[in-house]
């Protein structure tokens, strides 16, 4: 770790990076104390990478526009294998010049890393085709954004703990309290996974972003979608999807929050609320009460309000990044506070 090599032990302070890895690792400790000894293969996760390509002006649809853009990005796939990276999943996203690309999940680090290294690949070859590749939360005010979703698995003695259970869909008790925790946790989470003033212009009902707080089997609107993976491949395949962030994120303190709020879930043994299998969106204000779901935060200044009323995440990000964390990002919402949604965006376009 880097530290001031003048200062006593003692007195060693880690810079901001440092603290981001330290904070998976000590999370990682935990899981290691919650699920007992074994090979320390605990957790699994990967992104899912949705950018829009700046000269597209028409939506990716169609065989022929399909095969024409990924003939183009043969180039891509082959840079990232070239680097190592496996990717699964390449092709059109609904929006004009969107698509999305999945790589195989790794451990916590890992899949930081890989996804700050898919990134800067994207936009090399975007550049060498002529293009600008945005990851921004919106492109277009108005339009679906970008999504910078999370898939996660919890492993335990080599088993997935998402199949072979008594819980929803085959969860064991300790994955069901694991999601649990991070559903509880979501309108703080939130601050950390959509930072961002444009997350919020992308983080809104019925356009794929997960605005509710709520899980369901496939359910592509709820904040947390289960996966059970097709038949026959269950018990590998087994995974959950965090929806409402994108990637103005910063992948790795995502990571260690992700963790904390999961093994909060499992310590405290909670269970989760009812599987919502519809659009929340298309629910009356009564109906969502009623039903316990709740809108997630519309606002960073809201966000920030659920982050710094989490014990379990101020604990987790510690006084040394927490602070300077929930400042930054205060002084941004204030920044940009009365501009319209056309300024905010067309500030934020190529900073992602």
């Amino acid at each position: 770790m880097t530290q001031h090599a003048s200062l006593s032990p003692e007195r060693w302070v880690l810079f901001p990076p440092a603290q981001q890895l330290l904070m998976i690792a000590n999370e990682m400790n935990r899981a290691s104390k919650l699920l007992g000894p074994g090979d320390g293969d605990r957790l699994h996760s990967g992104y899912e990478r949705i950018l829009a390509l700046a000269d597209l002006t028409i939506r990716v649809t169609g065989r022929r526009a399909v095969r024409r853009e990924l003939l183009r990005w043969r180039d891509l796939i082959a840079a990232l294998e070239d680097e190592g990276v496996a990717v699964d999943q390449f092709h059109p996203e609904y929006a004009m010049g969107q698509l999305e690309i999945s790589v195989a999940p790794t451990d916590p680090v890992g899949a930081a890393d890989t996804t700050v290294l898919v990134r800067q690949t994207i936009r090399a070859m975007a550049a060498r085709h002529g293009m600008r590749a945005s990851f921004s939360p919106v492109v277009i005010a108005g339009h679906v954004g970008n999504g910078g979703h999370i898939h996660f698995s919890l492993w335990r003695d080599g088993k997935n703990v998402f199949d072979g259970g008594t819980g929803p869909y085959g969860m064991t008790q300790t994955g069901e309290a694991f999601v649990a925790g991070v559903l509880a946790e979501l309108p703080a989470l939130v601050a950390v996974g959509s930072p961002s003033v444009p997350s919020y212009l992308r983080l809104i009902p019925s356009h794929w972003a997960g605005a509710f707080a709520c899980w369901g089997r496939e359910n592509r609107e709820a904040a947390i979608r289960f996966v059970t993976g097709m038949v026959g491949t269950r018990e590998t395949a087994a995974n959950t999807e965090v929806k409402c962030f994108d990637q103005s994120a910063n992948p790795y303190l995502v990571a260690g929050a992700l963790i904390a709020a999961g093994l909060a879930g499992v310590e405290k043994d909670l269970r989760l609320p009812d599987e919502v299998t519809i659009d929340p969106g298309g629910l009356s204000v009564d109906e969502l009460s009623s039903r316990g779901i709740q809108r997630l935060p519309q606002s960073v200044e809201e966000a920030l309000s659920h982050l710094e009323k989490s014990d379990v995440l101020r604990d987790a990000m510690g006084p040394m990044l927490f602070g300077p964390f929930a400042a930054v990002r205060r002084a941004e919402a204030e920044a940009f506070a009365g501009q319209e949604p056309e300024e905010i965006v067309a500030a934020h376009r190529w900073r992602y």
